[in-house]
């Protein structure tokens, strides 16, 4: 396992830190700077800063040079997220269209696909969120139930999406569709590339606890979408999905680490303030919270060596989300004993993360499901 980054990787680190330094407005630093203003002006304000950040040639650092990325490597990668962490920058306003659909498009899309999709979204020309959950699929996404008949050169489409990251700004949606009615669980189903401002989709903000209206409900009416709109084969979109899927898989959670390091910081400050650094008890929760952050670091590291060497990740994958979620979960736990009550009134950056972390360990797959994988994939145990 590798435990520092090459040269080259070391002066993409100190290029891309100068950038932040000079680009990044040092209000945006303030804990709990976007959670105070109007979440659609900030939306609209990540989005211009994101697209200058792509114009300077900070985004898509993997991405091959001819999609208009930089034609990185895993390493700089997870050192961009470092760095975007360590700054406190604005999180990106298109990460399911540049995590997810991009990466897929640019491996089995077709030639115009390629062009219409990918720098349009890099640059927050078009902003994409993801259709999968619905009121009866969600952890058994297989039970979709959009549906998607064919009239003419058109699928017409009837049904809903729910929990949707995103729906109220997205302009487009890459979603899971049955197209073929007669089919069963993973077969019939297609992946589409749908048009949120056609006539009969309509988009419904959930509130959360928090107060956010991160999710969305989209319901479709007869909406009409053109057959050409299609990501891979007609029918193979579970195979398609499951392609989408792997680019998350894959990632190092070092930026996560280094977002994870600061919050520990600031509950550490909190304490000191409040006394209750001095508490022994508390004091070993805080060990524990430090050790668990230094093993997910080294599973990160380990992961990153892995990719850097062209290994193939498969199950091993699960346990970095396992670990991340789980960490990030005890942390949220260790900021509500340090404030006590105060946490429902105070520190707002503290606050929102505390809440978001209760839904780790449930998106991108549940911590039991991670751990079954974990079992019966890498540990060869029974079922």
């Amino acid at each position: 396992m590798d435990v520092s980054y090459d040269s080259e990787t070391e002066r993409f680190r100190t290029e891309f830190r100068g950038w932040l330094a000079a680009n990044l407005p040092p209000e945006w630093r303030a804990p709990g700077y976007w959670e105070r203003g109007d979440p659609d002006e900030g939306f609209a304000v990540r989005r211009e800063w994101e697209a200058g950040k792509a114009r300077a040639g900070f985004a898509g650092i993997e991405w091959p040079t001819e999609f208009g990325g930089r034609g990185g490597t895993p390493s700089m990668r997870a050192v961009y997220d470092e760095e975007m962490a360590a700054a406190s920058a604005p999180r990106t306003v298109n990460s399911l269209g540049l995590v997810f659909l991009a990466p897929t498009v640019m491996a089995i899309g077709t030639d115009e696909q390629k062009r219409d999709i990918v720098k349009p979204l890099l640059y927050n020309e078009v902003i994409w969120c993801q259709g999968f959950s619905e009121p009866g699929a969600g952890s058994d996404l297989a039970a979709v139930a959009l549906r998607a008949d064919v009239d003419g050169d058109h699928y017409v489409l009837n049904g809903q999406k729910t929990w949707t990251s995103n729906a109220r700004h997205a302009d487009m949606m890459f979603a899971l569709a049955r197209t073929d009615r007669a089919a069963e669980r993973h077969h019939g189903l297609s992946m589409l590339l749908i048009d949120l401002h056609a006539p009969g989709v309509e988009v419904r903000p959930l509130k959360q606890m928090s107060g956010a209206t991160d999710f969305g409900e989209v319901f479709f009416t007869d909406v009409r979408v053109p057959c050409s709109a299609v990501l891979g084969d007609e029918n193979r979109g579970w195979q398609v999905a499951m392609l989408l899927l792997s680019f998350e898989r894959g990632a190092s959670a070092m930026g996560q680490y280094t977002a994870f390091r600061r919050e520990v910081n600031d509950i550490l400050a909190l304490a000191r303030r409040s006394g209750r650094d001095r508490d022994p008890v508390l004091r070993q929760a805080i060990g524990r919270i430090v050790v668990e952050l230094e093993c997910l670091r080294l599973h990160s590291l380990h992961v990153l060596t892995e990719v850097e060497q062209g290994r193939e990740l498969g199950a091993a994958a699960s346990m970095t989300k396992l670990q991340w979620s789980e960490t990030h979960q005890d942390i949220g736990e260790l900021f509500a004993d340090v404030a006590g009550l105060a946490h429902q009134a105070g520190e707002p950056a503290l606050q929102q993360s505390f809440l978001w972390s209760r839904s780790e360990t449930i998106w991108g797959g549940t911590s039991q499901i991670q751990r079954n994988i974990v079992a019966e994939r890498l540990l060869g145990l029974p079922r």
